[in-house]
């Protein structure tokens, strides 16, 4: 598979989990306990663990790249 493809295939990915992935969070989001200190370490968390399940597919379209 070519480069380019594999690049489009990942973005049409990467733009697909980040939809889900946000509306995942607001729906759990939701359903915190009405505290500043317990949603911010929620939000927090979340907005920076969403890049972990990315690094594969970013791997993945990056490879054969040298």
């Amino acid at each position: 598979m070519s480069a380019r493809v594999r690049k489009f295939i990942g973005g049409i990915g990467i733009v697909v989990f980040l939809g889900a992935y946000a509306w995942a969070l607001t729906t759990i989001g939701e359903r915190l306990p009405n505290h500043w200190a317990a949603q911010l370490a929620f939000y927090g968390i979340g907005g920076l663990a969403w890049g972990i399940p990315i690094l594969p597919l970013i791997s993945w379209m990056n490879r054969g790249r040298q």
